[in-house]
């Protein structure tokens, strides 16, 4: 049985992304527990971190200027073209650091303290913008830019905003409870395994029941999605080769909160560019691999 399990854990990228295809019909229908799910993922990993283990260092500004900015230029950049397509390279570009990063970070030789840090600035910094930033990237376009603003703040910024200080409320004032909360490393691999399942269901359904599909466009979403992805890691890597770490730098700002992406893609920007996001999924994972492959070759 453990043995079985191990397999399981090594393989839940696919195993969650296959389950989601075949059983999208019965699983999309649980889409509303994503943002709660998100929550809990972010409550954990926030409960190990320490507010005054945060150093903030000028290399953490250049990488949170290319995630803000960097996201209203490629959707610009793109609107000629396709503007869903120009949403989901938005939302790729934008979308928080994974809370996994710290964990490929410290596999890969990296600064685990660095990445931690980001992590934290990350999500604030998102969480503060993006209300601000998808109103003008089309989404909720039959609203007023201020209601728009309020309407996605009211949803977006809890879910980045309340794990976060609710850890730090617990570590202060309930210790024990977050002891116990840190013994449960394992409980947010499952939660991020059953969230992927639920957005990928979620996807994949409103694919299927489009009445026209547009196959260009899926496919264009999935190949901006892997130049964004490479571009990623490999302009973190060149930023951090500045300031001595290219490691952190590059799992910073190239691996996403891929769940949360496709979240805010889904009920904020057109649905069909959730597939970068999606796709991102894939492409992160076949880097993280090969860098850790290229990592075991030289040890």
């Amino acid at each position: 049985m453990a043995k079985i399990l191990g397999i399981l854990k090594n393989q839940a990228l696919a195993v969650a992304m296959l389950l989601g295809v075949a059983a999208y019909r019965w699983i999309s229908c649980l889409a509303f527990l994503t943002p709660y799910l998100i929550f809990a993922m972010l409550l954990l990993t926030f409960c190990k971190l320490s507010p005054r283990a945060v150093a903030v260092r000028p290399a953490h500004g250049w990488l949170l200027l290319i995630q803000l900015i960097g996201s209203m230029a490629v959707y610009a950049l793109l609107m000629w073209y396709n503007p869903v397509v120009a949403q989901g390279a938005f939302i790729c570009v934008l979308a928080p650091t994974a809370t996994s990063a710290a964990v490929v970070t410290g596999l890969l030789g990296g600064n685990v303290g660095f990445l931690t840090s980001y992590l934290l600035l990350c999500n604030l910094g998102v969480a503060m913008l993006a209300p601000l930033f998808l109103p003008l990237a089309g989404s909720h376009a039959d609203l007023l830019f201020t209601d728009s603003l309020f309407h996605i703040f009211c949803r977006v910024a809890p879910v980045l905003l309340c794990p976060l200080l609710s850890a730090w409320f617990i570590r202060y004032a309930l210790p024990g409870v977050n002891a116990r909360m840190q013994r449960l490393g394992n409980l947010s691999f499952y939660l991020w395994a059953i969230a992927l399942t639920v957005v990928t269901a979620k996807t994949v359904g409103f694919l299927a029941d489009e009445e026209n599909p547009d196959y260009r466009t899926e496919i264009a979403l999935a190949l901006v999605s892997l130049g964004i992805c490479a571009g990623q890691f490999l302009l973190g890597r060149r930023i951090g080769r500045h300031y001595g770490d290219p490691v952190s730098c590059g799992q910073g700002l190239g691996q996403k909160n891929t769940i949360l992406a496709i979240w805010i893609a889904q009920a904020y920007l057109h649905p069909v560019s959730s597939v970068a996001p999606a796709a991102y999924v894939l492409w992160q994972n076949i880097i993280n691999s090969y860098q850790l492959w290229k990592k075991r070759q030289r040890s």
